[in-house]
């Protein structure tokens, strides 16, 4: 078939032959805490879309956000909508006008869908559109055996990946972009916060030639992912300071960069007092409430670089993961520790609630695969 043609014999079928018309998802169906799975139509490549089998689906703190119907997805989300923003899948149907693309073909997707229009699109800064629209969060997402998505947004995954990994380069793109946002090569590094992008965080700077990487958390289970992933040192911030380990860890030079990836107000105060004058500070991470800080003493005295990240810039991180990934020098299994049907997903959102996992990724029905 050539690949320009809509591929709507490769649609999905059932037992009998015939077009399949549903499929299981999990769906946010009402405006109130929890998910549920639900038979829903299964989508169509429109004009300029592929269709994609799901093949692994990564668990996110956003799903978590809303599955806890907190303030943020209260604001947000509209129900019914079918979540999941991380995943890989096979192109299954070619939307009419798509070219780029042949059936068969395993793509991971940029879950932020934006206009081209705006300011920062025309600048070069569409990770932060002012019309972004998220996969899983404002249009139907990859918790479900299909998914529809703009052909714009696919990136095929490197062959030499393996399958659960290709499921979560959309969340690696987040630590490659708040990593690569300054210098790593010859650098001191920190990560504050271990959850899932912080782990990844960890193996990227060091992937990228960075001289030390220190780790800090409270949770003894992340802290022992962090060694897993190779930092060189990691500090249980519930036990000792933050700060005064940090200088001992650095010979009294202090760090070169930090990596913050927790969103606690104390995590950045010591973050920003441990970096030396003219050091940058990368927040990803989320804080819950606005805090005070001594702006004068731990930021503008000592030139500070501070950097807001969001996503992955579009398409500058997606080729420095993709280069890392396919090179060999990026290794993030060891962050993946559960791997499970969809069916579970309840219990995966207890698994990242009670801490008690790194990166969670799902297998949609009629897939094959197992536990880690």
């Amino acid at each position: 078939m050539n690949a320009t043609t809509p591929a709507s014999t490769a649609a999905p079928r059932t037992s009998t032959g015939t077009r399949a018309r549903t499929m299981k998802a999990i769906v946010k169906a009402s405006a109130d805490p929890g998910a549920e799975i639900r038979e829903v139509p299964v989508p169509t490549a429109a004009a300029g879309q592929l269709l994609l089998k799901v093949l692994r689906a990564g668990v996110c703190g956003t799903d978590l956000h809303i599955v806890t119907w907190d303030r943020w997805s209260q604001g947000r989300i509209k129900p019914p909508v079918t979540l999941g923003h991380e995943f890989v899948g096979e192109i299954i149907e070619l939307g009419a006008g798509v070219t780029e693309f042949r059936l068969g073909e395993r793509v991971a997707c940029e879950s932020h869908i934006v206009c081209g229009h705006c300011t920062a699109c025309r600048t070069g800064n569409a990770h932060v559109c002012e019309n972004t629209r998220i996969l899983g969060v404002d249009v139907n997402g990859g918790f479900a055996e299909y998914v529809a998505v703009p052909a714009s947004n696919a990136w095929r995954v490197p062959a030499n990946v393996p399958l659960d990994v290709q499921g979560v380069m959309e969340p690696l793109g987040n630590a490659v972009h708040t990593a690569f946002a300054g210098e790593l090569s010859g650098c001191r590094i920190a990560v504050t916060g271990c959850g899932p992008i912080g782990l990844f965080a960890v193996a990227v700077a060091r992937a990228a030639g960075a001289v030390q990487v220190i780790a800090s958390d409270v949770a003894p289970y992340r802290l022992d992912l962090a060694h897993r992933m190779n930092a060189d040192a990691v500090i249980d911030v519930s036990k000792e300071p933050f700060v005064e380990r940090v200088m001992q860890l650095t010979g009294g030079q202090g760090l070169d960069g930090v990596l913050e990836m927790s969103g606690n107000p104390q995590a950045l105060r010591d973050g920003l007092a441990a970096l030396r004058n003219g050091g940058r500070l990368s927040l990803l991470g989320l804080p819950k409430e606005p805090f005070e800080l001594d702006w004068n003493r731990l930021l503008i005295f000592k030139g500070i670089t501070l950097h807001g990240i969001i996503g992955r810039r579009m398409y500058d991180t997606w080729y420095q993961m993709d280069n890392l990934l396919r090179g060999g020098r990026l290794d993030i299994r060891p962050a993946i520790t559960h791997v499970m049907p969809m069916s579970r997903f309840d219990e995966a959102i207890a698994l990242l609630k009670g801490g008690n996992a790194g990166k969670v990724v799902l297998i949609p029905w009629g897939q094959e695969g197992g536990d880690v």
